[in-house]
């Protein structure tokens, strides 16, 4: 029988307070997982475990700077000392900045050496301090499973997002790497892959995809016009790929990046 249950692993979500990985920390709870909610915001981290727990859940909210290899140890230490163990790590902490973003104000030839080494390291960094220090401990007991957020523009350069684009794709080619060399170095009972959402509409994106009236932006037009299924995607929508990845279901799935894109990443014209 297909196994699919997660039920009482734990889970270490990093960026657990942002607007993607809380959400799946919601929906991984619901399926049985414990999850460490780990973010540099910690009071976020902290409400979103409340949350959690008030729909029945179990999961608690840490402090964590992934960039910070100490913060990542410390870290690590109080989660093993409220779980005792830890069976996932989702390295899902990322993002962009407007000063790593072409635009008219802002050209390549302008773009400041600090702001794409900010976006680099966050993406980039910040998946490989957690992935050192939580995948030692998967190293130890011989089992593991490990997922990270690569994107569309990992697959085809967004125009405009030069750091980012660049960032994810280095994340992609991370997560091969990194699946081969534990099955060679360590055991080869620990995966790595990765998923890469398409388009998503939430808060945070709204006002690059709508303008004040509510009226689709052209940058929204291209991308309802590249996704074949002709809409955004939900946050929630991602939970059901992530279980996927840390079940036994796809206990022979390693090195894989797997797009949840409506079809974009298939389409051309």
């Amino acid at each position: 029988m297909i196994n699919f249950d997660l039920s009482g692993q734990v889970a270490v979500i990093t960026g657990g307070a942002g607007i993607l990985c809380s959400t799946l920390a919601k929906e991984m709870s619901k399926a049985g997982v414990k999850c460490a909610v780990i973010d540099v915001a910690q009071d976020k981290a902290k409400e979103t475990a409340k949350e959690i727990r008030g729909a029945g859940g179990e999961a608690d909210g840490f402090y964590c700077d992934v960039l910070d290899r100490v913060s990542v140890e410390q870290c690590k230490n109080q989660v093993l000392e409220r779980f005792s163990r830890v069976d996932i790590l989702i390295n899902g902490a990322g993002g962009n900045k407007a000063a790593a973003t072409t635009s008219a104000d802002n050209t390549f030839f302008d773009m400041p050496e600090d702001a794409i080494r900010w976006v680099f390291d966050l993406n980039f960094m910040g998946t490989i301090l957690p992935t050192q220090i939580f995948g030692k401990l998967f190293a130890r007991q011989d089992k593991g499973c490990i997922v990270n957020f690569s994107s569309m523009s990992a697959l085809t350069p967004l125009t405009r997002t030069l750091a980012y684009s660049g960032a994810k794709a280095a994340l992609s080619n991370f997560t091969q790497w990194m699946a081969v060399h534990f099955n060679q170095e360590y055991s080869k009972n620990i995966r790595v892959n990765a998923i890469a959402p398409g388009f998503l509409h939430t808060q945070q994106n709204h006002y690059l995809l709508f303008d004040e009236t509510g009226k689709q932006t052209i940058r929204g037009d291209q991308i309802i016009a590249g996704t074949p299924m002709g809409r955004y995607g939900k946050p929630e929508e991602l939970a059901g790929a992530v279980i996927f990845l840390c079940s036994e279901a796809a206990s022979f799935i390693n090195g894989a990046v797997l797009p949840i894109d409506g079809g974009f990443s298939a389409y051309t014209i």
